[in-house]
């Protein structure tokens, strides 16, 4: 089964940008552990998605901003 793409470019650019930061604070500027491991997650789960063009997000809330196919 494959998954049904709902990222649009745009959409997919600004995820990986602000996840590329999130990694970066959480890695090298945070330092209270919790916080930290909570940024690198949610950052590497948005850098996944950005690539796949799939957020399980958008689609509980039946949001697409997919122009494609």
């Amino acid at each position: 089964m494959a998954i049904k793409k709902n990222l649009g470019t745009v959409d997919r650019l600004i995820r990986l940008i602000s996840r590329i930061i999130l990694v970066y604070l959480g890695y090298f500027v945070i330092n209270i552990a919790l916080i930290k491991v909570l940024l690198v997650a949610m950052g590497v789960i948005g850098i996944i998605e950005s690539f796949i063009s799939y957020c399980g997000i958008y689609r509980l809330l039946g949001l697409n901003t997919f122009r494609g196919r």
